[in-house]
């Protein structure tokens, strides 16, 4: 974990060939979020990013390093005092070229709060 302590997972579940749901609790208490803003904390997008890498290696078991992103929608604002329960829908595909293939919706409550495609290169 990069950011330590900053969530923490509640579940993890296959719920597919390759599609898995994390449920996810972010730390409302974190130190990020005394500047990220204070009075007012929001999730920063670039920590949703790692967390959903993080899942991705957990989940295949390999270090990745990112590669390339595409259709990037930060769609509403994580506040982790309303709302730090989060789900995270990932569909992840290991090809044969070194490769991991993610989609990601990321909710809370009815709310979809964070949509994104990559691809991560195998690094071991």
């Amino acid at each position: 974990m990069l950011l330590k302590d900053f969530y923490k997972i509640i579940s993890l579940d296959k719920e597919g060939d390759q599609k898995y749901l994390a449920i996810i609790l972010i730390n409302e208490h974190h130190e990020i979020f005394k500047g990220h803003f204070p009075g007012n904390p929001i999730t920063p997008g670039v920590c949703m990013m790692q967390i959903i890498k993080e899942l991705a290696a957990q989940i295949t078991g390999k270090t990745l390093i990112m590669e390339r992103l595409s259709n990037v929608k930060f769609m509403a604002l994580i506040n982790p005092e309303i709302t730090p329960e989060l789900r995270l829908e990932l569909d992840i595909v290991v090809t044969d070229d070194d490769r991991v293939k993610l989609k990601n919706v990321t909710c809370f409550n009815d709310t979809v709060a964070l949509k994104l495609n990559c691809v991560y290169k195998i690094v071991s």
